[in-house]
């Protein structure tokens, strides 16, 4: 697996960083999934954010994806760091962005492989808008997030201020790797990013 030096743009420096690597099977892996054409849901209603409290965990019911939650930073190279791919069904929360539930992105990042097998975001490609995400948090308060829109993006193009800037309501951003597999640097050419609102809390 490789995350490789992010492409700075104007957005605020703990999210100036452009994700490039989610995983790598032995032996070579195939390709990865690719989305015919992004998917958009109609609007959803937005409840007001939460007060900031760490995740601890990550629930996603239609693609029977559940993992606890381990905060990461940066690489030394200033990549974002992320659990090792010998663990492809741990999933972590990029602790420099918003806590899930607070205003803003909060940036989940998790494998679509490792090591030969299915990574906790091996299915992402398959939400629909609609479908919810839930995040436990240290509060003892769930917050649930509805998908608005599913994207797939080449790491050469990525929408850096589109994914990681701003938002004025809570939002989630699910993000792992698809398209083909560029075997010379073993990463896949493309990211698969999953955004949703926040809709509930329990």
């Amino acid at each position: 697996m490789s995350w490789r030096r992010a492409a700075l743009v104007a957005v605020p420096a703990a999210l100036a960083l452009l994700l490039a690597g989610c995983g790598d099977a032995e032996p070579g892996p195939n390709d990865g999934p690719t989305l015919s054409a992004p998917l958009t849901g109609g609007p959803v209603q937005a409840i007001p954010p939460l007060p900031a409290s760490n995740p601890t965990e990550i629930k996603v019911d239609k693609i029977n994806a559940q993992s606890s939650l381990i905060p990461t930073g940066l690489n030394p190279d200033r990549t974002i760091a992320t659990p090792p791919v010998s663990q492809p069904l741990q999933a972590s929360w990029y602790r420099l962005s918003p806590t899930p539930g607070a205003v803003g992105p909060a940036i989940i990042l998790g494998h679509i492989n490792g090591g030969g097998k299915d990574g906790i975001f091996a299915h992402l490609h398959e939400l629909k808008p609609g479908d919810q995400v839930q995040v436990k948090r240290e509060d003892g308060k769930t917050a649930i997030f509805t998908i608005t829109k599913l994207e797939q993006h080449s790491k050469n193009k990525f929408p850096t201020l589109a994914v990681y800037g701003d938002t004025p309501e809570a939002q989630i951003r699910l993000i792992t790797c698809g398209g083909a597999f560029n075997k010379a640097a073993k990463s896949y050419v493309d990211n698969i990013v999953a955004s949703g609102v926040l809709t509930g809390v329990a």
